[in-house]
């Protein structure tokens, strides 16, 4: 049975238009900035190996203690910078999927001369929005708190205690924002599948709908 423009939807929730609703702005954002996160990423992992080289070496010829804990912030802090931007470009390159799947919907509904639907943001969007940015912050504090401990230590053994207990510290706090992104990534994906479910159903629907007059 076709669906008249007006008929609400039970099973998705919509907006209705008569041209296609292009991106939005995260899913802009997705679109450019995908590139200069692996491109920081591709920076930050080989920054972190090197440092982890000095350190080793460092070590085998007896270096000072804090200079060794200090190498093992820095390391540690590059290290991170690269993994958030990798997660940072997994969650960009899903905004952009997103933006293309909704502009692309609209534009073939406008080309086949029916009413535009597109899928209003699920919660499961916005809730991913909501955790990369919270998981974004907290790795990004971890690191920066890495990078502070790093020029903070000092050739004490009260300090040298104080740097492996902020590590550790630390370390906690990295695992909860890594938590945080992939779970927001499977919360990125989720609503890849429900986006797409939605253009199926609407797909199906165009050769009965009646063109708007």
């Amino acid at each position: 049975m076709a669906r008249s423009e007006t008929d609400p939807r039970n099973d998705f929730d919509v907006e209705v238009g008569t041209r296609s609703p292009g991106y939005n702005l995260p899913q802009r954002l997705g679109a450019t900035m995908v590139l200069p996160m692996l491109a920081m990423a591709a920076m930050a992992f080989p920054a972190a190996l090197v440092v982890g080289v000095i350190r080793a070496d460092k070590i085998s010829s007896g270096a000072a203690a804090d200079t060794i804990a200090a190498l093992q912030h820095l390391g540690v802090g590059l290290m991170f910078v690269g993994f958030a931007a990798v997660f940072a470009a997994i969650s960009f390159a899903i905004a952009r999927i997103l933006g293309r799947l909704r502009a692309g919907g609209g534009e073939l509904q406008e080309a086949a001369g029916r009413s535009v639907q597109s899928l209003r943001m699920p919660a499961t969007a916005k809730a991913f929005l909501v955790l990369m940015a919270m998981a974004m912050m907290t790795i990004l504090a971890a690191v920066a708190l890495h990078f502070a401990f790093a020029i903070d230590v000092e050739n004490t053994t009260s300090s040298i205690a104080q740097s492996e207990d902020r590590f550790v510290v630390l370390e906690a706090i990295r695992r909860i924002g890594v938590a945080i992104y992939l779970f927001a990534i499977t919360l990125g994906l989720a609503t890849i599948v429900r986006v797409l479910r939605f253009q199926s159903v609407r797909i199906r629907e165009l050769p009965a709908e009646l063109a708007p007059s």
